[in-house]
């Protein structure tokens, strides 16, 4: 992957430029910090805290660097909570990249094993038992091409490339696609704050709020399926 280099970020952690796209994986302020503040605090532990379940199912557009993945595999073992994860990805990066990415010595809870090295070697289309709390299917596909069996997931993890730089991702039919994979009273959550994508959710018959970004981002956005949404 020629086009792909890594950069560092403002909290010390690890990311990736785009260079064909000039876009990076995370927020230059801080790649740790803006997973943790929108994915895992606002989406998933938010998801925990209103519904109490005993497990939880999460599908995340976009696999990346795999530090969506690591966070959520630690916050499980940490709260005691079962977590399913499915995460598509139509561009892996390869071993080489992956290997120099600097998630497992800045997560302390990390030091019982390399669960980051783990998630990456793992192949593509089987569901793995990372750990007594979290499995993990990576499947390599685009959103487009993925199929929802019915309403699967609890959390969406929307962490695809901006509006501006991947268009396509962000389009109505592909939200109207994502969201019928959402179960009911179920989470979407992404960094993004577009006028336009509050439109559209709210089109979709989801409760769409603006929450405080990440430092370095004011806006994020959350959107919840209503229990009379189809």
């Amino acid at each position: 992957m020629d086009n792909i280099r890594l950069i560092q970020t403002g909290d010390g952690s690890s990311s990736l430029l785009n260079i064909a796209l000039n876009e990076t994986y995370h927020s230059t302020h801080g790649a740790i910090q803006e997973s943790n503040h929108v994915f895992i605090k606002n989406g998933l532990h938010f998801f925990i805290e209103k519904n109490q379940p005993a497990s939880v199912s999460v599908f995340e557009v976009g696999f990346g660097t795999g530090l969506n993945a690591l966070l959520t595999l630690l916050f499980s073992a940490e709260n005691n909570i079962q977590v399913d994860y499915t995460s598509i990805e139509a561009f892996p990066i390869d071993s080489k990249i992956a290997s120099q990415l600097n998630y497992s010595s800045l997560l302390p809870a990390n030091q019982t094993g390399d669960y980051f090295k783990l998630l990456h070697e793992i192949g593509w289309g089987k569901k793995i038992k990372v750990t007594n709390s979290f499995s993990l299917q990576k499947i390599r596909t685009t959103i487009q091409d993925f199929n929802f069996q019915g309403n699967q997931f609890d959390v969406i993890f929307f962490d695809a490339f901006a509006p501006a730089k991947q268009p396509e991702m962000w389009e109505l039919t592909i939200l109207e696609k994502v969201i019928r994979g959402l179960k009911q009273n179920g989470i979407f959550i992404t960094y993004c704050a577009q006028g336009q994508l509050k439109r559209n959710l709210k089109s979709l018959g989801l409760s769409v709020e603006s929450l405080p970004g990440p430092p370095g981002k004011r806006e994020m956005v959350r959107g919840g399926k209503k229990i009379d949404s189809n």
